[in-house]
């Protein structure tokens, strides 16, 4: 179970890195998605936020598993500013509130559940969207933040960090690119809302993104990794773990969301990355032995498991644009990985 008073010592380090966060007082904001690990992560800043500087948020979190968000925001019942909301991105929208800013996490991320269900994958991104655009054109919403994807950029041919210009090839006919696909369309779909309806929309891309509060059902390989290193288990590799990724520590990613939500462009999209944690997926790999006493082994994945791999062998991204918003990344892949499995080994010894 999440504890957000003995989390807070270290979630605090990363507020500062929230630019112009005094744009958030005393305002509402709704976060779908928000028992998954990057929606939490910004409803724990938020949080944090109003605990230790009085802002006054109030938060909407809007889940579609409302037994497991209690368990995962059980501090939080009782603040008369926070509040769980039941939430599909399947299905329609009917809040009975209104809200200052929309931040759309709500997605199918999880590479298994891509692979077994593409269909739903594509449009629980592009449908959902719609429905919260519509929701927040019906309340004069002040800002809606949709949380893109690396995968929308597709193959890189140069070898270098995407920017938010770069995009390359995707196989359409693939199933697995119902996932990038369907946030290219709801990319789109967001500058249409602001070119047609005047709507105040902004983008964000993140790369890899790992740390505490991981899913039971998240089967990225940073999830599995740290499963088994928090458990002092072997950590197997079912590639050869030469594929580049821009990783980046859940938090850091949290202050980039709210960054951007405050002072990112309209109809604009910005990468996510720690320009100092653009890793090999053996290189974490590598980092998660190390600080959890693991071994590492290599096995040939299965044809389910490939089914639900990234299609792009490149995925480094190019956080320039974000940076130049004032935003820079508080940790290194090292600490980052050092608290995730501090959080984990905390976790476990309190259930002893």
């Amino acid at each position: 179970m999440f504890d957000h008073k003995k989390w807070e010592k270290t979630a605090m380090r990363f507020l500062p890195q929230i630019i112009g966060k005094e744009g958030l007082i005393n305002q509402r904001i709704l976060v779908t998605g928000a028992s998954g690990l990057i929606g939490s992560s910004v409803i724990d800043l938020l949080v944090y936020l109003n605990e230790h500087e009085n802002f006054g948020i109030e938060i909407y979190a809007a889940v579609r598993n409302v037994h497991a968000a209690k368990k995962r925001f059980r501090s939080c019942f009782g603040k008369p500013y926070f509040h769980l909301v039941s939430y599909d991105a399947e299905q329609a929208v009917a809040f009975p509130f209104d809200v200052d800013f929309i931040i759309q996490a709500a997605s199918a991320a999880d590479p298994a559940a891509i692979s077994s269900r593409p269909a739903e994958a594509l449009m629980s991104n592009v449908y959902g969207l719609h429905q919260m655009l519509e929701y927040g054109k019906r309340i004069h919403v002040k800002r809606v933040l949709f949380l893109s994807s690396s995968e929308v950029y597709g193959t890189n041919a140069t070898g270098k960090p995407f920017r938010e210009s770069d995009y390359g090839a995707i196989d359409l006919l693939n199933p697995r690119a119902s996932y990038p696909m369907g946030k290219r369309a709801a990319e789109t779909l967001c500058a249409s809302y602001a070119k047609e309806y005047g709507m105040d929309v902004v983008i964000v891309r993140p790369g890899h993104i790992y740390g505490p509060c991981i899913t039971p059902h998240d089967s990225r390989a940073s999830a599995e990794f740290t499963r088994r290193a928090s458990m002092g288990d072997t950590i197997v590799l079912k590639s050869d773990g030469k594929q580049l990724r821009s990783y980046c520590y859940v938090y850091d990613c949290a202050t980039a969301i709210l960054t951007v939500l405050l002072n990112g462009c309209n109809a604009t999209a910005y990468n996510i990355s720690n320009k100092d944690s653009i890793l090999s997926i053996r290189d974490l790999a590598d980092l998660f032995a190390k600080y959890g006493n693991s071994q590492l082994s290599f096995e040939v994945p299965s044809e389910v498991e490939k089914a639900g791999y990234n299609l792009m062998p490149i995925s480094a991204l190019d956080a320039s644009r974000l940076e130049e918003l004032g935003w820079n990344a508080v940790a290194s892949a090292e600490e980052g990985v050092k608290m995730t499995l501090d959080f984990y080994k905390n976790a476990l010894e309190d259930k002893t």
